[in-house]
């Protein structure tokens, strides 16, 4: 059975993920501040900042590592180069969540599996250069999995909407940004996918259509039984920007295939997997 450690499996993406996967493989995450995941015997606290990432590593003795660190980028990139380096003397595969936003200097169109990564943004920079330590690995040690933007029941994007009708101040929206979505629960499932079946390289875990901010945004609200919520439309540029990642080469089988309107679904509940 594999044994898998997900670092920052206290984080949305990442208790999504051990989850969906402890209950059918040898499960172990990592906490730093949430002290309820204290009780659980496989969840092992773990400062970015301060503590060895090698302590933990050496502690599970992992096959596959699934990354979805958030926090000081300094110390994600020193922590990267220690897994890198473990991973190319041990059998074990690491998983690497990384971002739509190691595109985000592209705006004329949508992205594919491998196009040349530009990034203008500092966390889209450091996406790139942990994505760049992975690709001089041979292929079989890693898969880079690039999301969209991610929403679900509790994803911080859903609870800042949720703070910004309590508080009756506008959201911001983007309505000549077009993007794709996805649902935490089809990214696990997806994910759980990838494991099983041994898959490597690079995937763009998106639905499979394109949608605007503002108008996602909208359905959201609608959802939600708002129908003319308070908007503060912000423009970036004068034509449509494109930060969307779509599946070309590495697809998934139609049935893990995910579209706006399922993340929509997931959202208001019509659809539970």
């Amino acid at each position: 059975m594999n044994r898998i450690l997900i670092l920052g499996a206290s984080g949305f993406i990442g208790n999504a993920l051990y989850k969906e996967l402890c209950s059918y493989f040898d499960v172990y995450g990592t906490f730093y501040s949430n002290k309820s995941f204290a009780k659980n015997a496989h969840f092992i606290r773990y400062d970015l900042d301060y503590d060895g990432i090698d302590e933990v590593v050496l502690q599970v003795q992992p096959t596959i590592i699934i990354s979805a660190l958030r926090g000081d980028f300094t110390a994600q990139i020193d922590a990267h180069i220690f897994l890198t380096e473990y991973i190319k003397t041990k059998p074990c595969k690491l998983i690497f969540l990384s971002s739509a936003n190691v595109f985000d200097a592209y705006s004329s169109y949508p992205s594919y599996e491998y196009d040349k990564t530009l990034s203008e943004s500092i966390y889209g920079k450091l996406k790139i250069r942990i994505e760049n330590m992975l690709m001089r690995l041979p292929q079989k040690k890693y898969a880079i999995i690039r999301l969209p933007m991610v929403f679900g029941n509790n994803s911080p994007r859903i609870m800042e909407i949720k703070q910004c009708l309590k508080e009756k101040v506008p959201i911001e929206v983007f309505p000549n940004l077009v993007m794709n979505t996805i649902s935490d629960k089809k990214i696990t499932q997806q994910i759980h996918y990838i494991i099983n079946r041994r898959k490597n390289g690079i995937f763009h875990l998106g639905s499979e259509d394109l949608i605007h901010h503002d108008e996602f945004f909208t359905e959201i609200l609608k959802s939600m039984n708002f129908e003319k919520p308070l908007f503060k439309n912000v423009y970036t540029s004068n034509f449509d920007r494109f930060l969307a990642v779509l599946p070309k080469d590495n697809k998934l089988p139609k049935h893990l295939a995910t579209t706006n309107q399922e993340t929509l679904d997931f959202i208001s509940g019509k659809n539970t997997p």
